[in-house]
């Protein structure tokens, strides 16, 4: 779990608000489609509104344990999703923190939590969604693709929209393998021809469902031009309203199911935009920031914790609870106040959130060579899923599938867009092998100052920043220590060359290992104070005394210079508004006035340059300066100038690759440094 925290963070939240809920409410939620599921167990009639599919998975459970039994395992099963989509991911090489980030809206979205606790079959079919893009994404295989059939097939049978789901599969494998599309078609086949079979041999006629003529007259009531259709008895009287309403209620006095659907037929072809246009503007009703209730749609409170038993005014509730799950429904006011808290005050996905997800994954497939269509099929199932849906009639219960969907999706896409530098995994603690191997003999004597620089490849641009470095500051001894990260050019040879110590890593493993390596080597070297600055001349050296003052004045533990404060010349748009973006973001999370996160060129004393935990090999200016914030060490900022590289490249990746490992490192050092590890102190005691 050290090496998986973040998840292993949000699995103790996602089972304590289970919990929660399965303490709330007695013997599970009983909603009015439990009591179809569970009436149909013995009879699985395959006619009715709802497929017979959850049904039979109902009947062991409740055999065993009632309904109580049914929520407890829908929860385990809700944590177990969350912890295949991280794993899905990471088998894609998604990196951890984003991994997590993609488990967290199954783990900790409310309203997952309510559905997994109502007797609904909403979890049964997203274990088949999981299921489906696991064979797809996670295997290429004729078996894979005929396994993915017979779950579409599967889920189909648990909820009727899962047909649709039919056509993302077909759509993805005509691209990536085009032979196996009959392959999966034929394990669907052999599902949806099982169950079609089956519906044919209990009620007599051909079909799959029976949700059919008042599902589509709904839809089209709430559209339908009086003036255009025939059958005049059947056009709803105004005000309209919603789509629910006419679904779900009896037809107007003396209608029949034949006509509904002749109605509805008709409405569809002399208004096929109108009828569109309602369904796509249902369709974006997911992606709102907030949940909210539009006029005439399903109430959003059905799908919200109540602190009294939900459905009590359908007298059949109180007779379901009892029968099938032993006791007389409950709710237990505290634990229900908590999650109804949580709910109500954005303990949910953001619609917004989930639809910036679909728009990365769709970026992905515009710009990256590899995982592009790893990232468009859950991007694209879940909108047809969605789509789908929003054709019946607009809920959110039916949003809940974006969950797993659209988190996923965005994640392997922005995997897709940064490349794999953001997957490279985190240090373990000083020293690992390569830091063994590199200090392995090496044993100098340091001055009380010492200069430590991470190179990795800068022939071209060392030698004049080692050839202009002072030799002494303020009166104390200066030396200078180059760790050389893997470099395959004569980097470490034109340090020596200019009386630098040298300390070489065998491998590439990013600044941050090397500057970690430098700190440990210059305080066992005897060093009492640290700066660090680059091998590119980005810095003037001539600022050396003026950084280090603070410290020798015991005015400061940790000094970084600012550009924002001093003077910069900016070769970047988007790094110069970085900048300042994460400037804002840290003094936020540290309560702590920063106004430059990122500058190179800092001093700081030696033991808390070794005290700080550093676990990241790349992107670690804001992992120390946090650090060293989190053990109260007294900072302070500079006005310092920052030039343009004289030599090479930058190793840190274009600008959105470096912003989103970036804000990846800060986020992520805040919470094991202030969340998970409230209590530090520096080394030498004080306090800020």
């Amino acid at each position: 779990m050290r090496r998986h925290w973040l998840l292993g963070v949000f699995l103790v939240a996602g089972t304590a608000l289970r919990v929660l809920a399965t303490v709330a409410y007695q013997p599970g939620i009983i909603y009015v489609d439990s009591q179809q599921y569970l009436n149909n167990m013995e009879l699985l009639r395959p006619d009715q509104l709802n497929p017979i599919g959850y049904s039979i998975a109902l009947k062991p459970l409740v055999a065993l344990g009632g309904t109580t039994l049914v929520v407890i395992v829908q929860h385990l099963v809700g944590l177990l999703l969350g912890v295949a989509v991280y794993a899905l991911a990471r088998r894609l090489t998604v990196c951890r923190w984003l991994s997590a980030l993609a488990a967290a809206p199954l783990l900790l979205d409310a309203y997952q939590v309510q559905i997994e606790q109502n007797v609904m079959a909403e979890t049964l079919f997203d274990v088949l969604l999981v299921g489906v893009l696991w064979l797809l994404l996670g295997k290429s295989s004729w078996q894979a693709a005929a396994a993915a059939g017979l779950l579409v097939g599967a889920a189909f049978a648990v909820r009727a929209i899962g047909i649709t789901l039919l056509c993302a599969v077909v759509l993805y494998l005509a691209v990536v393998a085009w032979r196996r599309v009959l392959v999966a078609i034929a394990g669907f086949a052999v599902v949806f021809g099982a169950y079609v079979g089956y519906f044919h041999a209990e009620t007599g006629r051909w079909g799959f469902t029976g949700a059919g003529s008042q599902v589509l007259y709904g839809r089209t009531a709430v559209v339908a031009d009086c003036s255009k259709v025939s059958l005049k008895q059947l056009c709803p009287k105004e005000p309209r309203l919603g789509v629910d309403q006419y679904a779900h209620n009896p037809l107007p006095a003396g209608a029949t199911t034949e006509q509904a659907t002749a109605f509805a037929h008709e409405v569809i072809k002399n208004q096929p935009l109108d009828v569109t246009w309602a369904a796509l503007k249902d369709f974006a009703k997911g992606f709102a920031p907030t949940r909210t209730t539009s006029p005439n749609d399903v109430p959003l409170s059905r799908w919200q914790f109540q602190l009294t038993y939900p459905n009590l005014q359908d007298i059949n509730t109180a007779a379901f609870a009892v029968k099938y799950g032993g006791q007389e429904p409950q709710v237990m006011h505290t634990p229900a106040a908590i999650l109804r808290a949580y709910q109500l005050n954005g303990g949910y996905a953001s619609g917004a959130l989930l639809g910036l997800g679909v728009l990365i994954a769709l970026a992905a497939a515009v710009r990256a060579k590899e995982l592009r269509m790893a990232a468009l099929f859950p991007a694209a199932a879940g909108v047809i899923l969605l789509l789908g849906s929003a054709a019946f009639e607009f809920s959110w219960r039916y949003q809940l599938p974006a969950l797993v969907f659209f988190p996923l999706a965005g994640a392997i896409g922005l995997r897709a867009i940064l490349g794999k530098d953001q997957a490279r995994p985190a240090l373990a603690a000083y020293p690992d092998a390569v830091d063994s191997q590199a200090t392995q003999g090496f044993q100098p004597t340091f001055a009380p100052i010492v200069v430590v620089i991470a190179a990795y490849n800068e022939a071209g641009g060392i030698g004049p920043v080692l050839a202009n470095m002072p030799r002494t500051c303020s009166g104390l001894p200066v030396d200078v220590l180059v760790v050389v990260d893997g470099a395959t050019d004569n980097t470490a040879e034109i340090a020596q060359q200019a009386d630098a110590s040298v300390v070489v890593a065998k491998s590439n493993r990013g600044q941050g290992a090397a500057l970690r390596l430098g700190y440990h080597v210059a305080a066992s070297g005897g060093a009492q104070y640290i700066v660090t600055t680059d091998a590119d001349g980005q810095y003037d050296n001539d600022e050396l005394a003026v950084l280090l003052q603070p410290i020798l004045d015991d005015e400061a533990d940790f000094v970084t210079g600012s550009r924002r404060l001093g003077a910069e010349d900016a070769d970047s748009r988007l790094r110069w508004l970085g900048v300042r973006v994460f400037a804002v973001l840290a003094s936020i999370l540290t309560r702590h006035r920063l106004t430059d996160t990122s500058f190179g060129f800092r001093a700081m004393r030696a033991d808390l340059a070794t005290a700080v935990t550093l676990r990241e090999p790349q992107y670690q200016s804001s992992e120390l300066l946090l650090g060293a914030l989190a053990r109260k060490a007294r900072v302070v900022e500079l006005p310092m100038t920052m030039r343009r590289r004289g030599d090479g490249t930058s190793k840190k990746g274009p600008g959105l690759v470096y912003g989103a490992n970036y804000a990846r490192v800060m986020t992520t050092t805040w919470l094991r440094e202030y969340v998970l590890r409230r209590a530090r102190r520096t080394p030498s005691g004080r306090t800020a």
